[in-house]
């Protein structure tokens, strides 16, 4: 008796980041984040990297053709509701993928803007920060530094210390790059709060800006927390969430991860992005 399968859809995710070989970072944490959401994952690979819990080895760039042609190929066959935005190490691949992205119409982008990893190696040349600033973030409904690149993005002339700090260093790139700011928490800096700061209608008023507080996770396993936050986030805005919705689900999501407890490397290890898939091992 032969069996009726009924077809569905479900939204697709795009990320477009560089590869973490050691899988807790980068591209493998972003696709097993977008799986743990029941939504389909997307790729455009913008670098190869040799890397483990313990540092960054070699970096192998793509060149930017390569990388046009993937975010072409994705478009054309299964475009994707919404887009994450990590690792981009040079300033002609970031011109490709803002041109495609023009050219495609591309929507809810997610711009994780990635300069250092967790084990402190750099990951982005000097001469790509301005194209970062000047052709991607004018495309993002939302960039999600953490504090040590809001600094630096700052021209380095600022230094956060209180939550007082962090809200007024996230509406000041608000005011300087014209697109919403989710400035995070952590780095021995307010906990895991992070704060959004929003363009009002009048440019002339302060930034709008919401508080997200979440658990603080005693853990050193923290590998990928910038690319899995981003890339929830993604998933929420693809899933049609208020943005404010969408960050709220990816902090539970994140928090949820870090709980789990996985203890995988010598370094600073992965967290579990499935957790959601095992409950004998969610942590309330």
């Amino acid at each position: 008796m032969r069996s009726t399968m009924q077809s569905k859809t479900i939204p697709a995710v795009l990320s477009i980041a560089g590869s973490d070989s050691s899988g807790g970072a980068g591209i493998q944490a972003d696709i097993k984040t977008i799986s743990a959401h029941h939504l389909f994952a997307e790729t455009a690979i913008t670098a190869l990297t040799a890397q483990n819990t313990c540092g960054v080895r070699a970096v192998l760039d793509a060149t930017p053709e390569f990388v046009a042609a993937e975010i072409d190929a994705v478009f054309e066959d299964i475009p994707p509701a919404a887009v994450k935005i990590g690792m981009v190490s040079q300033a002609a691949i970031i011109e490709a993928i803002a041109e495609r992205l023009e050219a495609w119409g591309a929507k809810n982008i997610v711009l994780d803007p990635v300069m250092m990893a967790t084990s402190g190696a750099r990951l982005i040349s000097e001469d790509a920060v301005d194209a970062l600033v000047n052709r991607l973030f004018p495309l993002a409904t939302v960039i999600t530094p953490n504090i040590l690149e809001a600094e630096a993005l700052a021209g380095g002339d600022v230094q956060v210390s209180t939550a007082h700090d962090q809200e007024e260093l996230a509406c000041a790139l608000v005011r300087r790059f014209g697109c919403a700011v989710l400035l995070k928490g952590g780095h021995n800096v307010n906990d895991a709060n992070d704060v959004l700061a929003e363009v009002t209608s009048n440019p002339e008023d302060r930034p709008r800006t919401t508080w997200f507080r979440h658990t603080r996770i005693e853990t050193e396993n923290t590998h990928g927390t910038g690319c899995t936050l981003s890339s929830a986030l993604a998933c929420g805005l693809a899933q049609g969430l208020p943005l404010d919705d969408a960050i709220d689900q990816a902090k539970a999501y994140l928090t949820g991860a870090l709980a789990a407890g996985l203890d995988l490397g010598h370094g600073s290890g992965p967290m579990d992005h499935m957790w959601q898939l095992a409950p004998s091992r969610i942590v309330s």
